[in-house]
């Protein structure tokens, strides 16, 4: 999946300002993982991943107007509908209107593929980590590849869904983060 040649790109921001709020962040370590769980998954070509960490006011006003729930949650993901992009006519944003002087023709190819962000609260899941994953890492590992797979259009509302995403996670991340201090997955 992905449109013509070029490469993955991961962008990491950490937007917790000067509260913070959290561990630290080794945006390389998190940058290198999701490369590598999006290549394993056939992401290929010019697209583009958002990795927004934040703090937990800001998450919870996420999930109070994207999910109708109260408080902040450790991970949310927010796809970008890209199954358009191929249809996308050539033209200047917003009109559609023509190229302009002396621009080569596009190809809807040349389009990237968005994937979207995957935010994430390192305060919510410090907190979460010694009943879920085990450590902060562990658990920061499984909320980045969670939300990715969500992105890449798993999901866990329905039981089979949930197994299979569940299976995918642990294949991801014994591959390519290392073994879990704790089972997260475990009844």
């Amino acid at each position: 999946m992905g449109p013509g040649e070029g490469s993955v790109t991961v962008f990491l921001a950490d937007e917790r300002g000067e509260q913070g709020g959290g561990p630290p962040i080794d945006a390389a370590r998190w940058i290198t993982l999701a490369e590598r769980v999006l290549a394993e998954e056939g992401v290929r070509g010019e697209a583009a991943l958002w990795v927004l960490v934040v703090d937990e006011t800001t998450m919870a006003q996420l999930n109070q107007q994207f999910m109708g729930a109260s408080g902040p949650t450790d991970v949310l993901a927010f796809p970008i509908d890209f199954a358009d992009a191929a249809r996308l006519e050539p033209g200047r944003a917003p009109d559609g209107g023509g190229e302009g002087p002396s621009r080569p023709e596009r190809s809807p190819d040349d389009v990237p593929l968005m994937l979207g962000d995957v935010v994430i609260c390192p305060s919510v899941a410090a907190r979460n980590a010694p009943e879920h994953a085990g450590s902060v890492g562990d658990e920061l590992a499984l909320l980045l590849v969670h939300g990715i797979l969500h992105l890449l259009g798993y999901d866990h509302a329905a039981e089979e869904e949930r197994e299979t995403m569940q299976a995918r996670e642990r294949e991801l991340l014994e591959r390519f983060h290392g073994p879990l201090g704790r089972d997260p997955w475990g009844s």
